[in-house]
């Protein structure tokens, strides 16, 4: 059982500290090396009354509309590593532990909570209170990887950001605590970061901790220190320290700059987990200015190039990044589940692999 979490990282970097009133978010997702990523879009609908969603392992109430999102997503799950919604609100997810064991029992998903929350709000604080009010309803839990011989298990993190604020959400089972930002610039890691500072919380959350013996309701209720398992809590993110030495400067390009960065172990390659796809948002604070979200749709931010997409009128789905369908038949959707694993690869990620070989053997 792998006890560890992927290094994944989140960020977002508000004026004065980003560049010509820009909101700039970004996030590179951490995930088992071969697992292929793929980008999907899809349009705003409306849903008739009484119908439900497949999430990836249970069903749910649909709701009357959905926005349209667009998302990087490991092919095999009907949720998201990270994504965007036509209102401009990004969500990115990290998968954490607590002192309080993940859930094996099949349940929502961390990463069908981004999608969620990207479907249901138009704004970060809409976004924030729909994952929160399905993590309650339903909780959290089941496989994170495509893997028949081990259930990873993991609670959740987001980052949740539109024009105006952004919200870090932290989470224990059904238990979550949030943090509001509007200025500087911000990191989360695959590590509890909230401490004192908690803008919304659930409503039971200190009598639970309370009653587990973790608070003796005394002291000031410090998340990270209820909820950690060891005094690592703090020691997250080597990254935010190159964005901050931006100045006012953090772009676009300033965020691919950290993205790519290896040295700081923001872009992760190792031997279990590699950097397998990444988003960068650019998010003007001018309502009259699109937003701009680069996806790269292939592993190591490092060699892929980030290619721009926004939301327009009439969007055009890009097939060389979407990954073959195998409807029912797929070995993530039969119980047992993942006996076998399908090639998931894309005609980009085909063609990355190709390109990555060639520069490898100096041709």
């Amino acid at each position: 059982r792998m006890a560890a979490a992927p290094p994944s990282y989140c960020f977002v970097a508000f004026p004065p500290c980003s560049k010509d009133g820009l909101v700039v978010f970004g996030k590179n997702s951490a995930r088992p090396r071969d697992e292929v990523q793929e980008v999907v879009y899809f349009a705003a609908a409306a849903h008739d009354p009484g119908s439900k969603v497949e999430c990836t392992y249970i069903e749910i109430e649909q709701v009357p509309k959905t926005h349209a999102i667009v998302l990087s997503r490991p092919s095999w799950l009907w949720g998201a590593e990270m994504g965007a919604n036509e209102h401009g609100v990004c969500v990115a997810n990290e998968a954490i532990v607590t002192r309080e064991p993940a859930s094996e029992s099949e349940a929502l998903l961390g990463m069908d909570l981004v999608r969620l929350g990207l479907e249901r709000g138009a704004t970060a604080k809409e976004a924030l209170d729909v994952i929160v009010a399905l993590l309650e309803e339903h909780g959290q839990g089941g496989n994170y990887y495509e893997d028949g011989s081990s259930c990873h298990s993991f609670q959740s993190a987001f980052l949740i950001v539109d024009r105006s604020e952004a919200w870090i959400l932290e989470t224990s089972g059904k238990y979550w605590a949030a943090e509001k930002i509007t200025e500087g610039v911000k990191c989360i890691c695959n590590q509890l970061s909230l401490t004192t500072k908690i803008d919304a919380e659930h409503p039971e959350l200190r009598n639970y901790v309370r009653s587990q013996g973790w608070w003796n309701g005394d002291s000031d209720f410090n998340f990270s220190e209820v909820f950690s398992l060891a005094d690592d809590h703090l020691a997250c993110c080597s990254g935010r320290e190159s964005l901050e030495k931006q100045g006012g400067d953090v772009s676009a390009q300033a965020m691919i700059n950290v993205l790519r960065d290896k040295d700081s172990g923001v872009c992760v390659d190792s031997e279990s987990f590699l950097t397998t796809a990444s988003i960068v948002s650019v998010l003007p604070q001018d309502p009259s200015f699109p937003c701009v979200h680069y996806f790269t749709g292939t592993p190591d931010p490092s060699r892929s190039i980030f290619k721009p997409f926004i939301f327009v009128d009439d969007v055009k789905l890009v097939p060389k990044v979407q990954s073959p369908s195998f409807g029912n038949d797929d070995p993530a959707k039969k119980i047992p589940r993942f006996q076998e694993k399908p090639d998931r690869r894309h005609e980009l990620y085909k063609a990355h692999e190709w390109a990555r070989s060639l520069l490898e053997n100096d041709q």
